[in-house]
């Protein structure tokens, strides 16, 4: 459904934004008295520059003192109105430059050249200015390519980003891998850090001009050593990864050959897609499948908790290389310990993929994957609020002397994981490092060392066990029946509910979140629910009492929709169109989720 207030709203602001990028681009230009020009005649926002600015946006006649330049501009001189804005944006574009006319009356000292396809002007040596006014290639254009705003240099991208802006606005971000970086994390990711090309490990890279680019690797590399609180000689890291699933398939091929053995969490009980996944036709979706032999463990069909039980008992029948604890959907804590002994007994490297939790481990409110594993993978965007992209930790420096039956990765002393690990990163599976990110990583994991972001984790988990507790107050069901870290799973099968109908309820009311399987089963059956977002917009509990209520209501919807137009997506979506409740809900949500800050921009 098409919300014709928010796109108008969207669409003056971009006009705004756009004709005031123009107007300031030009103010370098020219000089002098200051005029207010009101840029639409509804709109009470008045933009303040001196007359002189613009003489091209003024034509002398016979005209009144005070008349209006088609933009509500009143003159303390005469001069014509201009019809309307479009005329304004025409002018502003094929307008020339006084410098630049000022340039082309020397044309006898000077010769033209062919750049690039435009004719450029050349002085020729011995009639240069005894300053360098600018450092820019005078070429046949007003606004040069390098140095034009967003709304000048694409206004359609930049008309939909703004729309995407409104809609983290005033929506509920309930999606439990996403969040809100800050500004400075904005900063550096559309930097000029993106123009270096960077290919290797800091300090060894290909190209050369990166000396600067190394500071900032190797800096984002002991910050993330501290935010966990490693000590470099028993642990290494590498921030390269483009994402999590990156980075586990650098580790899946570093330390295995092609058809060896993966054991990780089912997908449908709350696994990742990268620990490996076949369907039951045998269509193996997973690169991990794909290249090596992939067996899950699940979750009890019951009770939604891993049975370590029967884990340990498919892990010595099978006997991987490489035995996974972690996942995307699963909302209790983690037994390491037993993990560790699975892994000992079957001679498995134990690899922890944190992603969603890393946060949290950070921060000491989960159980730490580093007291036990091998080798520590996650994503940088989600709990610890970061870039997109993924981090690899691995153990290096000596072997603890008593660990079980040891695997053969490194000799019976030492570790040898890093060099495999790097090696499968660059060259094997990737390119360049993109450095705006790494710049950004090591922003957000200096953060995250502060008392600040503690709390702020704290603050995370408290909200995810009040809407956990809301929702069972209201008789709902949840998988485990609670929490212990920032997801839940509400499962919708007992409310007779299509997840995938719920998600779309939720989504045209402004509410995001996703359906997910539960239990075990291939269908989904119910929706991950995550609380670090609205977190860091500044909810507490009782805001997520009030959101409790309109998951509630969200049900309700999706209930009467159901059962008036039918449960197959056609029908359902036909019942969406012009719905009332949905137009209510809606405008609650947007009310509510109005008052909270945005981290990371204004609006």
């Amino acid at each position: 459904m098409v919300d014709h207030d928010l796109q108008q709203e969207t669409q003056k602001d971009s006009y705004i934004s756009t004709l005031c990028s123009l107007l300031n681009h030009y103010l370098p230009f020219f000089h002098s008295p200051v005029l207010s020009v009101s840029l639409f005649p509804s709109s009470r926002q008045n933009a303040h520059f001196p007359i002189s600015h613009f003489p091209f946006l003024v034509q002398p006649m016979d005209s009144q003192p005070g008349l209006s330049l088609g933009l509500s501009v009143p003159l303390s001189s005469p001069a014509a109105p201009l019809c309307d804005t479009t005329s304004v944006l025409w002018r502003l574009f094929n307008k020339r430059h006084p410098i630049k006319e000022e340039e082309e009356e020397d044309e006898d000292y000077g010769e033209t050249i062919n750049f690039m396809d435009q004719s450029v002007k050349r002085k020729i040596e011995g009639h240069q200015q005894p300053c360098f006014p600018s450092k820019r290639v005078a070429v046949d254009s007003s606004v040069g390519w390098w140095n034009q705003p967003l709304g000048v240099a694409d206004p359609e991208i930049f008309y939909i980003m703004g729309k995407e802006k409104q809609r983290q606005f005033k929506g509920i971000e309930l999606i439990a891998s996403e969040n809100f970086v800050c500004r400075a994390v904005m900063e550096a990711l559309g930097s000029h850090l993106s123009n270096k090309y960077s290919e290797g490990m800091p300090g060894a890279k290909y190209y050369t001009g990166n000396q600067y680019i190394d500071e900032i690797e190797f800096l984002c590399c002991q910050r993330a050593l501290l935010a966990f609180d490693l000590h470099p000689n028993n642990w290494g890291v590498n921030v390269q990864p483009y994402s999590c699933t990156s980075a586990n398939f650098a580790v899946y091929t570093g330390i295995l050959h092609p058809g060896d053995r993966i054991m990780g969490l089912d997908s449908p009980s709350g696994g990742h897609l990268s620990h490996g996944y076949y369907t039951l036709g045998g269509k193996k979706v997973s690169a991990a499948s794909i290249f090596f032999e992939t067996l899950p463990y699940k979750v009890n069909p019951q009770s939604g908790y891993i049975d370590y039980d029967k884990l340990e008992e498919k892990a010595l029948d099978f006997r991987p290389k490489i035995l996974i604890c972690g996942g995307s959907s699963y909302p209790r804590e983690w037994d390491y310990a037993r993990f560790r002994q699975v892994a000992d007994k079957c001679g498995a490297v134990l690899m922890c993929d944190m992603a969603h939790i890393s946060g949290l481990v950070a921060a000491k409110e989960v159980a730490s994957p580093f007291d036990y594993c091998d080798i520590v993978t996650s994503t940088t965007h989600k709990s610890l609020r970061g870039p997109r992209g993924g981090i690899i930790f691995y153990r290096r420096g000596a072997k603890p002397r008593k660990q079980g039956f040891v695997h053969n990765h490194g000799d019976d002393s030492n570790y040898d994981f890093e060099e495999k690990i790097n090696f499968a990163l660059y060259p094997s599976l990737q390119g360049g490092p993109h450095n705006n990110h790494i710049a950004a990583l090591a922003i957000a994991l200096k953060q995250v060392a502060t008392p600040e972001y503690k709390a702020y984790m704290q603050q995370v988990k408290r909200n995810a066990q009040a809407l956990a507790s809301a929702l069972l107050r209201r008789n709902f069901r949840l998988v485990t029946d609670g929490t212990d870290n920032h997801l839940l799973l509400w499962d919708l099968t007992a409310l007779g509910l299509i997840d995938r109908n719920y998600e779309k309820v939720c989504e045209a009311c402004r509410i995001t979140l996703n359906k997910c399987a539960i239990y075990g089963s291939i269908s989904p059956g119910g929706v991950r629910i995550g609380t670090p977002a609205m977190t860091s917009r500044g909810c507490l509990e009782e805001d997520f009492e009030t959101i409790a209520d309109f998951l509630r209501r969200a049900a309700q919807i999706t209930s009467i929709v159901q059962r008036e137009h039918g449960k197959s997506c056609k029908d359902f979506l036909k019942g969406l169109q012009n719905n009332k409740d949905i137009s209510e809900l809606r405008n609650r949500v947007e009310t509510f989720s109005s008052q909270f800050a945005m981290p990371g921009f204004d609006i």
